[in-house]
């Protein structure tokens, strides 16, 4: 091949021609582990495609050299010096701009996507003719803006509906849903799927293939009609309003009128553009998405260590039983350990369903069924590198099981208790290596939850903490450090939120009152809804214990004396019926009722940062946040007291 572009300079680029003069342009940004699409990289390209405009090559092929995969999208770094109305506005022309001229170009053009293709990656593989997807497991596609708070201005919302059809593309631009390379091509999002080994020489057929341009067939078409968006526009409207009621999240509704009302040029609603950009929204949420990303490079610190091949949980019971099955979807051998043989069938029964949910493909749902061992003598013990307790919340018995496997553990193989509430300090005596118990906290449901705590003490062996914070990367997971104390951070800022949300209820408020004034707040869930969903007896235990009251409120001692638990026992302070509670209206919400309800749990937050629970606010924040579901478009609970100091909920 003849290397091209030299003249130019680029760093971030680079460009070979073959013999048959089709242009491989690779992307690989400098001082980085992903490719972002900056300013800086959007000015190379159009560089390029300067360059090619002279000197056409037969096709040109746009491709990464990162292992990463494509590209990751913009550099939303650059939306915080959005100050400005006009600053918008520009960076929106910029990609909308240079991705219209992209399309137009006289020669054939490929995207070939190997790994993640987000964002304005996304963009620019939509501006080319065709889309190759290599066919392996991180291979992905989506835009993900509206999760930012933002919008796929660059021409994702004009061309993805004229793609796949209106509904498969607002599906994926109202949810920031990811695509894999199968469901890609399937969906018609890519004109291929190739195999690793193939895919150059698939990619040189393909663009130089003279296929017409690949266009949404059917009723999906048809829906992307003029005629026809501002019925799909409407029917889509109330999904949104039912899903988001109190409108805390405008992005979504942007996109929709962008498309529905400007065939997806942003350019042509300015007014539209500032009021996202620059909004309190977009800015939050941004934050958080950085909180996201630091608790990621928790995981990614530990990969120097060998990754996790087998897994042991012992105790079948929910946390146990979704933990096993957690773990075996995501690729490991998992031996699940319980004296009833009973409770791990109920815990295979729950897992098979999951798998049949999360792999559309019936081999791999059935191969991680097969991952998932059940193992009553506890066998898989002896070769596990990964150990999780989950049995009881009682010391005395989770310190007699240790005694009996810690003999059993092979070298270098991690002890972790799934404790919710108990310190490590009084869990690891008697045990010969004290060093090696480590807390490793899931949250119910594990398969929604994102976050885990990851409980440390001073003593704890470095080389256990760093297998463990790789174990939990490698499980998908967001690794939360926290300092062993009863409750850590989550459960710990949860007991006086739902100990004053039943204080409440003494006081003559309906449950369903409650609830909707933190719905409306930006909650996912009511407090009285999630003790009923934990479990009332959960929920005493946990209040007395984490909050230092001993005054159990009379509402609660009433359905516990009449054993009503909540969803697990069909009634608590709502009938469940169908594994949903029964509610009645709400009626009108007292005014401050929900700062009331949020402001112990605020307190509670700083308490533990006080006292060194986490390291930092941002830490707590994120913890928070994607513990509890804490709405994530205040950035957090500090962040929000910081933000709204003597301002009513």
């Amino acid at each position: 091949m003849t290397t091209t572009l030299e003249s130019l300079g680029l760093q971030n680029f680079s460009c070979q021609l073959d013999a048959d003069n089709v242009a491989w342009l690779s992307i690989d940004c400098v001082d980085s582990s992903v490719n972002r699409l900056s300013a800086e990289v959007l000015d190379e390209f159009s560089q390029a495609l300067d360059y090619f405009e002279r000197n056409p090559p037969a096709g040109l092929i746009i491709r990464s050299t990162k292992d990463a995969g494509f590209i990751a999208g913009a550099n939303i770094d650059e939306f915080a010096e959005l100050d400005t109305p006009e600053k918008g506005i520009a960076l929106v022309s910029r990609g909308w701009t240079l991705f219209n001229r992209l399309a137009k170009v006289p020669y054939p053009t490929l995207a070939l996507i190997r790994g993640h293709c987000l964002g304005g990656g996304l963009e620019m593989a939509l501006a080319c003719r065709y889309r190759l997807v290599v066919d392996q497991p991180d291979t992905s596609l989506s835009l993900p803006e509206v999760m930012l708070g933002i919008f796929p201005g660059w021409g994702g919302m004009r061309r993805l509906p004229a793609l796949i059809g209106a509904p498969a593309a607002l599906d994926m631009m109202l949810s920031g849903r990811p695509q894999d390379a199968r469901k890609a091509a399937k969906l018609g999002l890519a004109d291929g799927l190739v195999a690793p080994r193939l895919m150059d020489q698939a990619a040189k057929m393909q663009v130089l293939s003279q296929k017409p341009l690949r266009k949404a067939p059917g009723l999906g078409g048809w829906m992307n009609h003029p005629l026809a968006r501002p019925l799909v526009a409407k029917q889509t409207l109330k999904k949104l309003n039912a899903r988001d009621p109190y409108q805390h999240y405008l992005a979504p509704r942007a996109i929709l009128e962008i498309w529905a009302k400007h065939n997806g040029n942003a350019l042509k609603a300015p007014e539209l553009v500032d009021q996202l950009i620059r909004s309190d929204t977009a800015r939050n949420l941004l934050r958080v998405f950085h909180l996201q990303e630091r608790l990621k490079a928790f995981g990614k610190k530990g990969r120097k260590q060998p990754a996790a091949q087998h897994v042991h949980v012992i105790g079948a019971g929910v946390m146990g039983g979704d933990i096993a099955a957690w773990c075996a979807l995501k690729g490991l051998t998992v031996t699940l350990q319980d004296q009833d043989r009973s409770r791990i069938a109920v815990a295979q029964g729950r897992a098979n369903a999951l798998f049949a949910r999360k792999k559309k493909d019936p081999r791999e749902a059935r191969a991680a069924a097969d991952r998932l061992i059940p193992d009553l003598n506890g066998n898989g013990l002896r070769h596990a590198d990964v150990v999780i307790e989950a049995i009881t919340e009682n010391a005395d018995i989770k310190r007699s099981l240790y005694a009996q496997i810690e003999p059993l553990l092979k070298p270098g193989a991690v002890l972790a208790t799934n404790t919710s509430s108990l310190s490590l300090e009084e869990l690891c005596t008697g045990l010969r290596a004290p060093q090696r118990l480590i807390g490793i906290h899931f949250f119910n449901p594990v398969a929604k939850m994102p976050l885990v705590e990851v409980v440390e003490t001073a003593t704890i062996d470095p080389d256990v903490k760093a297998a463990t914070y790789a174990f939990v990367g490698q499980i998908g997971k967001l690794p939360l450090p926290v300092q062993s104390t009863p409750g850590f951070l989550v459960n710990a800022v949860l007991a006086p939120y739902m100990l004053e949300a039943m204080r409440c209820v003494d006081e003559g408020l309906a449950p369903e009152t409650i609830d909707a004034a933190m719905l409306e707040f930006g909650m996912p869930m009511g407090p009285i809804e999630l003790i009923d969903t934990v479990g009332l007896d959960i929920a005493r235990d946990a209040g007395s214990q984490l909050s230092g009251d001993a005054n159990t409120p009379a509402c609660l001692e009433t359905h516990l004396a009449n054993n009503e638990l909540g969803r697990k026992s069909g009634q608590g302070f709502y009938q469940w019926k169908n594994n949903k509670p029964v509610k009645q209206s709400a009626g009108a919400i007292p005014v401050g009722l929900a700062q009331r309800l949020i402001t112990p749990l605020i307190n509670k937050t700083q308490e533990q940062l006080d006292r060194n629970i986490v390291a930092d606010q941002d830490l707590a924040d994120a913890g928070v946040i994607f513990g509890t579901g804490f709405a994530p478009f205040t950035g957090g609970p500090l962040h929000y007291k910081a933000c709204n100091a003597g301002l009513p909920a």
